[in-house]
């Protein structure tokens, strides 16, 4: 298992050790040129703003939303918990294919953070109603009745508590933001994702696409270290005897009219307008855009593509897991962490350097899809890895330790025992890798085979012509196959806050 683990961990650095070779064979005076000059200062410009706007408003809806579902009356909880995880089934250059059908005239960094927010803001709404369901009322009641009111315990006694669930889903919504293209491409806005793709196709000019890349990741390991810091080091754990108490709802009163409308408001822009002009396109192209020789081979593909990366992620995650969790070390952190780094860069790094390698050392399997495949596993391994490492650690080895004694070799008893009892969080690991592969566009554009229809390209090739009747059945498909994925990610959730 060991030699396993670290094979995978040396194979998941190959896009970051791609950057670095290229970066520094490019030259320093090359590099310098090509880094130091206006267009990058643009894209970068471009990008910070997006960030530190977007980030920000995600924060303010994803909390704001978790605060109300989990801690007032508001009424229909149930209903709006699952309304506000919603938007994720969609995906961002769907939300900006519909609002461009919208409203044609979008563009520009305002439209930019208009269809981030929506897209983006269940990423920290899902961890923040997590962790608010499982907060001990205890500390909140006791400030109470120290004299403070409702939104003095909010700001200075909930709010701190979510800082993990904070920076966690601020983080995944700054690597969104550095990963998307066919959302801001749409919307002609420029980032350095929309650059390098621009770079490959129309010149396949390695060098500059290269440097911009290596920008990229440079902004990419500096939110990881952004995380990292802000994480803090105070504990966050209810310790002591007793069970912990039930959270009290805090009364809405006459505030329960603006905070339906303001949620109302929210899931309609997020949810119901795209969904709105998907159903409202479909039905303009009539049968005609339903015929099965043209959408049946994409669906086919992506079903196909979705199934074997999910299984091949979940195989190749599997060492690394079991390492983390049965022999835990410094040595297993660090063959972990190397997995995370290497998700954490935008498709289009991953791609342009599956692209370069391929192309370099082993012609014989560009356009292949295995490398298709091996990208996908790199790019969404931690979604496995995590379900993975639950699930071993609700099977202790004291289980295999048992069989054996009973008489069974060591690999039955991990075929019979472990493996069984890991099947579970390896299926839901799998469905999130197939959703994540399902709405994937940067790599399978740069990597796929010739020939290769997939839902995310056919509607980007639709799109792209402003044939918006013709993209709109492989946006409803994309949607329906996400929505199930989306429930489970949104139950994983509240399962984890033991509700």
């Amino acid at each position: 298992m060991s030699l396993l683990a670290v094979l995978i961990a040396l194979f998941s650095l190959l896009p970051l050790g791609y950057v670095v070779y290229m970066t520094v064979t490019t030259g320093w005076d090359t590099a310098v040129e090509l880094i130091v000059r206006p267009r990058v200062g643009e894209l970068l410009l471009n990008t910070v703003l997006l960030t530190l706007i977007t980030i920000p408003l995600c924060l303010l809806f994803g909390v704001g939303g978790a605060w109300l579902v989990e801690r007032t009356t508001l009424r229909g909880r149930r209903w709006w918990a699952v309304a506000l995880a919603a938007p994720l089934a969609i995906p961002a250059f769907v939300n900006s294919y519909s609002w461009v059908s919208a409203v044609p005239s979008l563009e520009g960094l305002w439209s930019g953070v208009l269809i981030s927010t929506l897209s983006y803001f269940p990423l920290v709404y899902i961890p923040a109603a997590a962790t608010l369901g499982r907060l001990d009322p205890a500390i909140e009641q006791s400030a109470a009745s120290l004299g403070l009111g409702p939104w003095a315990v909010f700001f200075r006694v909930v709010l701190p508590q979510l800082r993990i669930a904070m920076t966690g889903g601020a983080l995944l919504v700054g690597l969104h933001l550095l990963a998307e293209y066919g959302a801001f491409a749409m919307i002609r806005f420029d980032t350095f994702t929309t650059a390098i793709m621009v770079q490959f196709q129309s010149t396949f000019n390695g060098t500059a696409g290269n440097m911009l890349a290596s920008v990229l990741v440079v902004l990419c390991l500096f939110l990881l270290l952004a995380e990292v810091k802000s994480r803090g080091s105070a504990r966050y754990a209810r310790i002591g005897s007793g069970a912990q108490g039930k959270t009290t709802q805090l009364p809405l009163g006459g505030y329960q009219l603006p905070a339906q409308l303001g949620l109302l408001a929210l899931t309609a822009l997020a949810f119901g307008l795209p969904l709105w002009f998907v159903l409202k396109w479909v039905m303009a192209g009539g049968s005609e855009v339903w015929a099965a020789e043209e959408f049946m081979p994409a669906l086919l593909q992506t079903l196909l593509y979705g199934a074997i990366g999910a299984a091949v992620t979940i195989v190749v995650a599997f060492p690394m897991a079991y390492l983390a969790v049965r022999h835990p070390s410094w040595f297993s952190k660090l063959l972990e962490l190397s997995n995370y780094v290497t998700s954490s860069l935008p498709g289009i790094v991953v791609g342009l350097a599956f692209v370069t390698v391929s192309i370099r050392v082993v012609p014989g399997v560009y356009q292949t899809a295995g490398v298709l495949v091996a990208a996908y596993v790199l790019l969404f391994l931690p979604r496995a890895l995590v379900n993975l490492r639950s699930g071993l650690a609700q099977a202790p080895k004291e289980l295999d330790e048992a069989a054996q004694s009973l008489g069974k070799a060591p690999l039955v008893s991990f075929f019979r025992v472990t493996l069984r009892l890991t099947a579970p969080a390896a299926a839901g690991g799998a469905a999130l890798v197939f959703l994540a592969i399902v709405n994937e566009l940067t790599a399978t554009l740069l990597l796929a085979p010739n020939g290769t229809r997939t839902l995310a390209t056919e509607f980007w090739s639709k799109s792209s012509e402003i044939d918006y009747t013709g993209a709109a059945p492989y946006a409803l498909l994309m949607i329906l196959l996400s929505a199930p994925m989306t429930y489970l990610l949104f139950q994983q959730s509240k399962k984890v806050a033991g509700q």
